[in-house]
């Protein structure tokens, strides 16, 4: 199954909050529970929810201020929020809409509209979700073109300037040092360039029936060195006899093995271990990859597939969006779930499609 949808009931009223909870676990969404307005927003870190049903009249903080506080935070603004009130008056609603809510509902409520209202927002989220990923693509086909054109010319004239002034210094020049971490960081960005054109030149040349526990095999041993060298433990738990589907192999090995090296760097503590998983879905092949490193905050999962953005001590940040544009060129997606401390997981899902 797909991961569940995550709703927040937040009402002061523990017979409502009963009924929602089990009409909405019986449609298949995950639900939590908060009761007032404080305890809302302490739920809202630990579970990250997809959307908030959120009563007006609750004890502590009212629902206006609840909401007002949601919308105006970076990392919960776009969460959307159904509130639900006794009040039915034209003021009332435009009041909640004005700080944020992205509806409303007066109770007492129709269930099904209220399913149906739920069902709506939760489309109009993931349509902007895919919007964004699909932004993030184009703009990191801008910056590779941006890149190659006014840096690579530039930096090959620095570097073969800088090679001829180091050969002409003799031994024991202290100016010969200096060059050296010159010609180190020009090596630096050359690798940087090579890596943006490289993903810029991605493509899907070769579809081809595939086993795709094969394919992840072959990424796992192409890092077998890395992984033995830094004492990886690997657990795998692979679909018998999967379905053959058409991917360019080597290109979604490379968007396995990157996954497989962001994780490999994310772990330095006693226990590493990699778990890597492949399973049928009803209209895809789901594969996860799982790690016990440091994990993600939530100021930063949201910026990990940007071009160049990276929490690493050094090297740029391409090895995810790189896996991102051979997924999506595959019309699947990748998430992650993270908790700092205890790790992330990378789940992709590849569409079941004929050639």
């Amino acid at each position: 199954m797909d991961a569940k949808t995550k709703i927040l009931i937040v009402d002061d009223t523990i017979d409502t909050v009963e009924l929602l909870r089990k009409r909405l676990r019986s449609e298949g969404y995950e639900t939590s529970e908060a009761y007032d307005g404080e305890e809302c927003l302490i739920r809202v870190d630990e579970v990250s929810p997809d959307l908030i049903i959120l009563d007006v009249m609750m004890p502590k903080l009212n629902g206006y201020e609840v909401c007002k506080r949601l919308k105006s935070d970076e990392n919960t603004k776009y969460i959307p929020v159904l509130m639900l009130t006794a009040k039915s008056e034209v003021s009332d609603k435009i009041k909640g809409l004005d700080i944020g809510a992205d509806d409303y509902l007066a109770k007492p409520f129709d269930y099904k509209e209220l399913s149906a209202r739920v069902r709506s927002l939760l489309k109009i989220k993931a349509a902007h979700e895919k919007l964004a990923e699909e932004g993030k693509s184009e703009a990191l086909d801008q910056m590779m073109d941006e890149v190659a054109h006014e840096v690579r010319n530039p930096l090959v004239s620095i570097g073969g300037f800088a090679r001829r002034v180091y050969e002409s210094l003799p031994e024991g020049n202290l100016n010969k040092k200096y060059m050296e971490m010159i010609l180190e960081d020009v090596a630096r960005l050359e690798n940087i360039v090579k890596q943006l054109i490289e993903i810029k030149s991605t493509s899907l040349s070769y579809l081809e029936p595939a086993n795709i526990n094969a394919v992840i095999m072959k990424a796992l041993d192409a890092m077998d060195r890395e992984l033995e060298e830094n004492a990886i433990n690997v657990e795998t738990q692979f679909m018998d006899s999967p379905p053959m589907i058409p991917v360019d192999k080597e290109q979604l090995q490379k968007a396995v093995s990157n996954i497989i090296k962001n994780a490999l760097e994310a772990m330095s503590g006693e226990t590493r271990i990699l778990n890597i998983t492949s399973r049928l879905l009803e209209n895809h092949i789901e594969i996860g990859i799982a790690d016990t490193g440091r994990g993600i905050s939530r100021d930063k999962i949201k910026h990990i597939f940007d071009p160049l953005f990276t929490s690493k001590i050094c090297g740029p940040g391409l090895g995810l969006p790189f896996a991102l544009k051979i997924v999506q060129d595959h019309r699947g997606t990748i998430s992650v779930e993270s908790e700092p401390g205890k790790g992330s997981t990378f789940t992709i899902r590849l569409p079941l499609r004929k050639l």
